[in-house]
């Protein structure tokens, strides 16, 4: 039985039976309005250089041999997904049904991905192989990326970092600080920054979880991937000089926001919500998600 004639029987039941449609129960996450700060940074410059960086870093990638093939198939997978959740970008975004949306895989150790603003997304293997991810799991990973592109968290981050610029060099000079102040409120103002930053964090995560669910993927793996980000991290900074919010934190928000997100997971897969499986990792160690 096909997808759509799953979703199809199943409408029909809860129809026949009173009940609400599993589309009822799908209304997703709410997160903060963007700031209006981001209106100080066009768009269209802003994009037009990431395509220039990422064509850049393309040619780089392929000239010293660690531009992954099309064909091979990990690539194919971050296509796949990419493919999945792109059509639910413009429910965030209305300007991201415009986007050239591009993917690309660097053969590199790093664990790292991104999407820059205009939708331009890379990912490495490392994060790839070394995690074992699960589509489910590399979906939790676009998701968020696509996310910081979705919610403009680069083009804000350009206006604070500006304004902030703009207003330490005038501190200085008004205070007759010279040099060595402006060094001294620059620091003040990167960890002002970094406190953007955390924030930026929080809300791809809970905008990539509802893309991820919209698209098919089960949301709970987000909670499986920073379990085995835990598994392979020694270490890691305080929370508070952090880009990115502690392991521990990061799961119990996933959590928090589970509720929100596995509607929209069990309506795009057409399953009852009561019925779903719990969630379980290919890794040894981490524990099923319910």
């Amino acid at each position: 039985m096909t997808m759509l004639r799953r979703r199809l029987l199943a409408a029909l039941l809860c129809a026949s039976l009173g009940l609400p449609t599993f589309s009822a129960f799908a209304q997703g996450v709410d997160v903060e309005r963007m700031s209006r700060l981001r209106s100080l940074v066009p768009a269209e410059q802003l994009e037009a250089q990431a395509t220039q960086q990422y064509d850049g870093l393309k040619r780089e990638a392929a000239a010293k041999g660690v531009l992954v093939a099309d064909d091979d198939p990990r690539a194919v997978r971050v296509r796949e997904v990419a493919r999945r959740l792109i059509p639910q970008a413009a429910r965030w975004n209305p300007a991201a049904a415009r986007w050239q949306w591009e993917t690309m895989l660097i053969r590199a150790d790093t664990i790292n991905a991104f999407c820059m603003p205009g939708g331009k997304i890379a990912f490495f293997t490392g994060l790839i192989d070394r995690l074992k991810l699960t589509d489910d799991e590399i979906a939790i990973v676009m998701g968020h990326e696509m996310a910081h592109a979705l919610r403009e968290h680069a083009r804000e981050r350009v206006a604070k970092g500006s304004l902030l610029q703009l207003g330490a060099n005038l501190g200085s000079a008004i205070l007759g600080l010279g040099q060595t102040g402006q060094m001294v409120v620059g620091q003040g103002a990167q960890l002002a920054m970094l406190k953007f930053s955390r924030d930026d964090e929080t809300e791809a995560d809970t905008v990539g979880l509802d893309l991820a669910a919209r698209a098919g993927f089960d949301p709970r793996a987000g909670v499986a991937l920073w379990r085995k980000m835990g598994m392979i991290e020694k270490s890691a900074p305080p929370q508070w000089l952090s880009t990115h919010p502690a392991g521990a934190n990061r799961i119990a928000r996933i959590e928090k926001t589970l509720p929100q997100v596995m509607p929209l997971y069990a309506a795009a897969t057409g399953t009852d919500p009561r019925a779903l499986a719990p969630y379980r990792s290919n890794v040894k160690g981490v524990a099923e998600v319910r």
